[in-house]
């Protein structure tokens, strides 16, 4: 199963006062702070089974994506940032572009904090779980959105 997760306010943690997942920090390049539980959360998910991916509509590169979370601990299997994704999504028929499409990357997952990721999910077809930048939980909703069927 992939799952891919979108970078601002998911997995970076920029809420006033939550603390980050680690306490330290790279580089000025790096310094974007982890949201609390995301390494364990990519730890049970592979031990599940998962392939990781990452799909933000931003335009960091995939190098820096990958390199930023390399440095806390996680590697991913692929980046999908907003130059990808209208590239895969040219030549298919939308009435308005949605910002993220899972399907188009083989993603069976999505996370984020979006509410129109998630009304999105509904028009398009896709599975998405919301999750909130100040929900201490939020770790948990994903794995209860794997279901029975993908534990280990």
């Amino acid at each position: 199963m992939r799952v891919s997760f979108d970078v601002d306010d998911t997995l970076v943690c920029r809420e006033p006062g939550a603390p980050p997942d680690v306490e330290h920090r790279f580089s000025r390049w790096f310094s974007e702070p982890l949201s609390r539980g995301t390494r364990a959360l990519v730890q049970e998910l592979r031990h599940r089974g998962c392939s990781i991916w990452i799909y933000t509509s931003s335009l960091r590169s995939p190098f820096h994506i990958r390199l930023w979370l390399f440095l806390h601990g996680i590697r991913v299997d692929g980046v999908v940032n907003d130059d990808r994704h209208r590239r895969k999504l040219s030549g298919r028929r939308f009435e308005r572009l949605p910002s993220k499409y899972p399907p188009a990357f083989d993603i069976d997952l999505h996370v984020d904090d979006s509410e129109g990721v998630r009304m999105e999910a509904e028009e398009h077809g896709f599975r998405v779980v919301i999750v909130r930048p100040d929900d201490d939980h939020w770790a948990q909703k994903v794995l209860d959105a794997l279901g029975p069927t993908h534990m280990a």
